[in-house]
């Protein structure tokens, strides 16, 4: 299993509302959550299929940016 973080622009409870629906849907990402408390909004994804391209592609489909962590 691979983990993956990226800062992002999700970064309210409302960001989260939108991006929910279609991250819980992704039968590839076994677990997903976001620190808006930080101050980069950390999203982090655990995932065995994807890789960090289809994350950021997933998440700036949904209209955030995403931009990977090393």
């Amino acid at each position: 299993m691979e983990k993956y973080q990226f800062k992002t622009t999700i970064n309210c409870g409302g960001c989260i509302a939108k991006v929910t629906p279609h991250l819980d849907a992704n039968v590839d990402i076994k677990h997903w959550d976001v620190d808006i408390n930080n101050p980069d909004k950390i999203l982090s994804v655990e995932t065995e299929n994807l890789d960090r391209q289809d994350i950021k592609e997933l998440v700036e489909r949904l209209g955030f940016k995403a931009d990977p962590l090393s």
